[in-house]
């Protein structure tokens, strides 16, 4: 609002009007689409207000909800993301000291999810143009009047860096079996933000890969989601096509596309030179089928 009054020399509230609605749309979500999930809306006046709801409700099966304000909506949006990122970031930590004491992490998981009211969040790479970058709004206007955020922080802090995590837990894997780390040819399989979308945007998959590289290692990328035009340009990686078989030292399924849980653990696997490791990041195969997961 404060730039479009700068720009056009007009008056918000008296020469024109603002309604808002926040965005909720889940990319390659195909169950909740635009009219199935209710629709925040906002506006500057009460009666811009009463217009954006009533365009929303000829579109919206779900229904509406009219906020306070603009300001309301606003904040609801970011912490609508800022929650799920401090859910990840938990269930992250958790598996990082469930790692060291050896017990499986998504053993514990399915054990506590038997309670009616526990919240079904899984450990990951914590990407995208929502979750891994909101949060950010919030605590940046926070620390502008003199607040120190430090739970979103502390959950940023950690879902940030759970792609040298990763990495690092690759990397150990490989040198206790024997492999030579610097030159080992290492796949990882997968790049959007999340399964079944061509969404680049945000990706925390590149920092599995930049650590990867810092060890020596020689990292392909396939993705049949991706666009090689779109992975080039945004990050400077060159995907492989097709995955040359016993050509890898160690391979990483990043990303749970529906055509790497149908290949199965044989295909990837055949991937790998005899001595390997195998890294199911998103837990697409059984216990014996990978050497690591998260």
């Amino acid at each position: 609002m404060p730039v479009l009054e700068a720009a056009s020399g007009l008056a918000i509230d008296r020469d024109f009007t603002v309604g808002y609605s926040p965005e909720r749309i889940n990319p390659g979500d195909k169950a909740h689409r635009l009219p199935d999930i209710v629709k925040v809306t906002s506006g500057s006046t009460s009666e811009a207000a009463e217009r954006i709801d009533a365009l929303y409700r000829r579109i919206v099966t779900a229904g509406t909800f009219r906020a306070q304000s603009i300001r309301v909506a606003e904040a609801a949006k970011v912490i609508e993301n800022t929650q799920r990122d401090l859910n990840i970031a938990l269930i992250n930590e958790l598996a990082i000291i469930f790692n060291r004491m050896g017990i499986d992490t998504q053993a514990v998981l399915a054990a506590a999810g038997t309670k009616w009211n526990f919240l079904d969040f899984r450990p990951g790479l914590v990407g995208g143009h929502c979750i891994g970058v909101d949060p950010y709004y919030l605590t940046h206007k926070a620390q502008m009047l003199g607040y120190h955020p430090d739970v979103i922080l502390a959950g940023r802090r950690i879902n940030d860096g759970m792609g040298a995590y990763v990495a690092g837990q690759l990397v150990k894997a490989m040198i206790a079996r024997r492999i030579h780390v610097d030159g080992a040819r290492v796949l990882v399989m997968g790049l959007t933000f999340k399964e079944n979308c061509p969404d680049l945007r945000n990706t925390r998959v590149v920092d599995v890969i930049s650590e990867l590289r810092s060890f020596g290692c020689a990292v392909d990328v396939h993705d049949p989601w991706v666009d090689p035009e779109e992975a080039r340009a945004e990050y400077g990686l060159e995907l492989v096509e097709t995955p040359q078989p016993g050509s890898y030292d160690g391979l990483v399924v990043a990303v749970a596309h529906r055509q790497f849980r149908e290949a199965g653990a044989e295909t990837f696997g055949a991937l790998c030179r005899p001595n390997h490791v195998l890294y199911d990041l998103k837990h697409l195969f059984d216990d014996s089928a990978s050497d690591l997961r998260l």
